[in-house]
């Protein structure tokens, strides 16, 4: 919740705190890992046509570890993410992660203004609550890099209740 709340310090468009923080934090609690691990990254998305510079994500890293030092802030415009993968402009922040690799990671948190949830989930949830692992219809056209990417962040050792379907 302390990351949700600087987040929404920054009143960002169409954001969310999103991908690995999310995904490790709810496979932490389904395993029973209690605390949950130190986060890797902080992935904090946003959606924002008109300045697609990396000069203001870094910007927002900036604000967001003077509102809580020391964290992993990873902030991403997602209007610009289209163009190192070489796909369509995406439309939104949802439409964004629908060109992520696996489904479990295509889920964001993002704390409204009245303090309720919203989740961004274009994908679904059921995956990343069910335990299973398996490539969005993007990550089957790239299934190497999907297959080198379950193998890099070691899902298998680290969870091992998950199961990898195709």
């Amino acid at each position: 919740m302390k990351q949700l709340r600087a987040v929404r310090e920054l009143s960002l468009p169409d954001w969310c705190i999103a991908a690995g923080f999310v995904r490790n934090r709810v496979w932490d609690h389904l395993h029973g890992i209690v605390p949950p691990r130190a986060p890797v990254d902080i992935d904090v998305l946003y959606f924002e046509v008109g300045d697609i510079s990396p000069e203001t994500e870094a910007e927002f890293e900036r604000r967001l570890d003077a509102l809580l030092p020391g964290l992993p802030w990873q902030v991403r415009n997602q209007a610009r993410m289209h163009v190192w993968k070489d796909v369509p402009q995406h439309r939104d922040t949802a439409d964004a992660m629908t060109f992520w690799l696996e489904t479990v990671t295509g889920i964001g948190v993002r704390l409204e203004p009245d303090d309720t949830l919203s989740v961004i989930a274009p994908l679904g949830t059921d995956d990343l609550l069910g335990l299973r692992c398996r490539p969005t219809p993007f990550g089957r056209t790239r299934r190497h890099e999907y297959d080198a990417r379950v193998e890099a962040k070691r899902w298998r050792e680290l969870w091992p209740k998950v199961i990898f379907l195709d």
